[in-house]
């Protein structure tokens, strides 16, 4: 049976948490969060005969992330610089065939694995370096914009 997916945390209006960042409240409502693999996972090349062979070193699985949101309220940036090491839960989910040894790849967040069909979902912890942030403030409408690029470590 399915548990309930994607459930906030008592008392907080996004499903995001960042270590240093404490509760969001109308901070990161309606965000958008990517997470890609970083360029240095994969390394091809062509043998000689034409097929392509993967010599990319397993180390360099890891992932990057990019936050984006607009809010009524920003959240505590003042003091986040480049570089600085934050634990991320993340609001996007990653998958895995139910079942399958030695998943999930990543640690989980707290209550958010369920199953659905043959696969199970859960929204991964990521300890990541911070790699750039920006804001903007749009008076007229009161919207705080923020983004937060982030890398694996």
């Amino acid at each position: 049976m399915s548990s309930p997916e994607n459930i906030l945390p008592s008392n907080a209006d996004t499903m995001l948490s960042i270590s240093g960042f404490g509760m969001m409240l109308y901070q990161a409502r309606n965000l958008t969060q990517t997470l890609e693999v970083i360029q240095e996972a994969s390394d091809f090349e062509r043998s000689v005969n034409g097929t392509l062979v993967d010599l990319s070193n397993p180390i360099f699985r890891k992932y990057k992330s990019k936050i984006t949101c607009t809010d009524i309220n920003a959240p505590p940036l003042d003091n986040i610089w480049p570089g600085m090491v934050v634990t991320v839960d993340c609001a996007i989910s990653l998958c895995y065939p139910t079942g399958n040894p030695g998943s999930p790849a990543r640690h989980e967040v707290s209550g958010s694995s369920y199953v659905e069909g043959p696969f199970t979902f859960y929204r991964p912890v990521l300890t990541m370096r911070v790699m750039s942030l920006s804001q903007r403030f749009e008076e007229w409408k009161a919207d705080n914009g923020w983004v937060l690029e982030l890398e694996e470590i």
